[in-house]
């Protein structure tokens, strides 16, 4: 499989770079970072040279004849550049996240076009889908949960993708299972504004901790009468979304439209 990717030297994407060369079942034919034109990604990956010259602009992508291209960009650039792909017929795995409404549905109207796919997910870590999953299935029997997500101190956005997406499903579940609403927040008195979190749209309060030392953490934290129940995943590296990442490109490859969550090639 042919594959690019953009934000190549970004701290995720130097990891997938390197990933890809060192797996023989994908061929890097493309590395596209602004920061980077011109520069040998051996460079970039403390190696030797290894005759791949990192270009500035995605047309690369169509040049080089990719047929994904891994995405772990910023969400502006993004989401200029997914529609052209959409476009150039490339499927795309994204694990940028922060777009605006307006960008994701012309993403999504752009991929409901063409003959490519291309799947935004929050998180690439198996663990933190199973995280989710295993949130899904207790959901309904507490009566009160809570969201602590914990990233490095260079995250641009809060809460993270992976907290929203953990907040959204077990919104789902408790749906699905006629569970009684999330009882509001008892608090009457801040002392400091922001203490108990920002709150989803059912009552979820979600807490965002930016860190120096931490790579991507959540604990969702439920209670009920008497008891508490905390799933917690860490990522310590970022190699820990190698593994997804791939499962990705291997699982794309022959479809078509837009996917919303990784969630969806593992079920």
């Amino acid at each position: 499989m042919r594959v690019g990717v953009y934000g190549a030297g970004g701290k995720v994407g130097v990891t997938v770079c390197r990933a890809l060369m060192d797996d023989g079942g994908f061929d890097l034919v493309a590395a596209v970072d602004p920061k980077l034109a011109g520069i040998d990604m051996g460079q970039v990956l403390g190696s030797a040279a290894v005759g791949l010259i990192a270009a500035g602009g995605y047309e690369e992508f169509q040049r080089a004849r990719a047929e994904v291209v891994v995405d772990f960009s910023e969400p502006r650039s993004s989401g200029a550049m997914l529609p052209k792909l959409a476009g150039f017929g490339i499927s795309a795995v994204v694990g940028t996240t922060g777009f605006t409404p307006l960008e994701l549905g012309r993403i999504k109207a752009a991929y409901g076009e063409s003959e490519a796919a291309c799947l935004i997910s929050a998180n690439f870590s198996i663990g933190a889908i199973m995280m989710i999953k295993c949130a899904e299935l207790v959901s309904p029997y507490f009566d009160t949960i809570e969201i602590i997500e914990l990233h490095h101190d260079e995250k641009i956005d809060a809460p993270s993708g992976t907290a929203l997406s953990t907040a959204s499903r077990i919104d789902e579940a408790r749906k699905a299972a006629s569970a009684a609403p999330l009882p509001a927040d008892p608090t009457r008195s801040l002392r400091l504004e922001g203490a108990r979190g920002a709150r989803s749209d059912s009552g979820i309060a979600i807490h965002s901790v930016r860190m120096r030392g931490m790579v991507a953490h959540q604990e969702v934290i439920f209670g009920t009468r008497g008891q508490t129940l905390t799933i917690r995943h860490d990522s310590y590296d970022r190699s820990s979304f190698v593994p997804g990442v791939f499962l990705a490109l291997r699982r794309i490859a022959g479809l078509r439209g837009f996917i919303d969550g990784f969630e969806q090639l593992i079920e």
